[in-house]
């Protein structure tokens, strides 16, 4: 079972994966879409207008398209977005760094998160990037289970951090 490895920090959720690729490996699996769509979901649209739909594919046939608008997009850096559904928005980073021993760290970042919302949005993204380092590492994506190994497993990690 895997552990949970978010922190919140004033008020940012902030999670990390070390990866042992090159950040252009790992630039790839987050912005092209075959690539995305092996771990996350698929987009439509031209980022070049700084915007596109996204509709993640783990979430069921009935996953909402969400709109997500490029703030900054500085590859193989980093990565700031918008999503969108409905009212509701959400502020994701993502950074990507060397890491001390070779490889990159990846950065993930949810600012201005709700406390009460962390227990359930932290694993959530705790899957997703194991979903990332199984597809870039050649591991079985489809053997990561939510509800087994994340939610509501990973919870009470994020409850005694609000």
């Amino acid at each position: 079972m895997p552990a949970p490895t978010g922190r919140v920090v004033g008020g940012t959720l902030m999670l990390t994966r070390h990866l042992p690729l090159p950040a252009t490996e790992v630039w790839a699996a987050l912005t092209e879409p075959a690539r995305l769509e092996q771990w996350i979901g698929t987009w439509t649209g031209d980022p070049a207008e700084g915007q596109v739909m996204f509709t993640m594919t783990a979430e069921g046939e009935h996953a909402p398209a969400e709109q997500m608008t490029i703030n900054v997009c500085e590859p193989p850096q980093r990565l700031v977005l918008v999503s969108r559904v409905g009212d509701d928005w959400w502020d994701l980073e993502l950074e990507l760094g060397a890491a001390t021993d070779g490889g990159t760290l990846l950065t993930f970042k949810q600012p201005g998160i709700d406390p009460t919302a962390a227990e359930s949005v932290g694993p959530g993204w705790e899957y997703y990037l194991d979903r990332l380092v199984a597809s870039l590492t050649g591991g079985d994506v489809a053997a990561i289970d939510f509800d087994r190994d994340y939610y509501p497993a990973m919870s009470g990690h994020y409850r005694r951090l609000g």
